[in-house]
């Protein structure tokens, strides 16, 4: 039998990203919480985490917490059957949280307008955690999140993959870094264009290299890069002139027709720097199979809201 006291260290260690940080969310001591993770291993037999500069969960350690996580909503379900799962309890809102795995770009536009009701009408928590969108299942994978915004259609085991639409990239400039891109025929360069730096939020994010390949038949090209993974440092770097950026339209109407000069964003000074041309990105929502009713309210919330956000795919 698995102590379940073993079971909430290894939670708060994923949760939190490291031992002191999970011993201060119990209220224990690092020794305690990494006694206790150690008792855990010796239980099984087996590693639970990889320890290092970044922790990982072993398939072991993905398992238990998988586990746990499910043990979790069989209870809660049991409760709401027994007429025992009021909202509040003892004259206090109780609270669920639910962690979730979300690109940037989603969160920034559709995905927290779009969730926002269900999570106020059933006093839910969000959890987020921010990764490119191509690898935001390893989170579901390991047991931890519920759910996931993700470029991945295959579903994964125990969990099912939903399409959500296209959320449409287009590349954005101000006009002096348009204009020193531009050859004398008045054509964009792509030699020159590869001259100026490009603004990229993060090291994963491959929107720039689908870009040149889809557009020009570029692959692996070499060019300058600044790396600002904060959204709004991102869009202001290009508003400041700093390079070339792939920005996903905002939203709050279909992302297809949208005009991209938006005071509100960028300022007139900030144009497509290849009219016309865009990179679409097919997303998923990928949960788990087995979900309580909490965690399917926000799976409905969420599919809706793509719904109205993102580009529908055509078959």
């Amino acid at each position: 039998m698995i102590d379940p006291k073993q079971v909430q260290a290894l939670t708060a260690v994923v949760r939190e990203g490291s031992f002191q940080a999970a011993a201060r969310s119990l209220s224990l001591t690092p020794a305690a919480i990494t006694q206790r993770v150690k008792s855990l291993e010796t239980a099984i037999g087996a590693r639970v985490l990889v320890r290092g500069k970044i922790l990982r969960l072993t398939p072991q350690g993905q398992a238990i917490l998988g586990y746990s996580q499910k043990a979790e909503w069989l209870e809660q379900d049991l409760m709401r059957s027994l007429n025992l799962d009021s909202q509040q309890f003892r004259g206090k809102t109780r609270w669920r949280t639910l962690r979730v795995a979300i690109n940037a770009d989603s969160v920034a536009t559709w995905f927290l307008p779009g969730v926002k009701a269900v999570l106020l009408h059933q006093h839910l928590l969000l959890d987020v955690i921010i990764d490119d969108q191509d690898y935001t299942h390893e989170a579901l994978r390991s047991g931890e999140v519920v759910g996931c915004i993700t470029t991945l259609a295959q579903s994964m085991k125990g969990c099912l993959s939903e399409p959500l639409g296209i959320m449409r990239y287009r590349c954005l400039a101000q006009a002096n870094v348009i204009q020193r891109a531009t050859s004398d025929n008045g054509k964009l360069s792509i030699h020159r264009l590869l001259g100026e730096p490009a603004i990229i939020f993060n090291r994963k994010d491959a929107l720039h290299d689908r870009f040149l390949l889809e557009h020009f038949g570029l692959e692996g090209a070499n060019y300058p890069k600044h790396f600002v993974p904060a959204l709004d440092a991102f869009e202001a770097a290009i508003t400041l002139g700093l390079g070339w950026g792939m920005v996903a339209d905002a939203s709050g109407q279909s992302l297809g027709d949208q005009v991209i000069n938006r005071p509100n964003r960028f300022g007139l000074d900030v144009h497509d720097v290849m009219p016309g041309a865009f990179v679409d990105v097919a997303l998923y929502w990928q949960h788990w199979e087995q979900e309580p009713a909490h965690a399917a309210s926000l799976t409905r919330a969420v599919k809706a809201a793509a719904n109205q956000a993102l580009i529908r795919v055509t078959d």
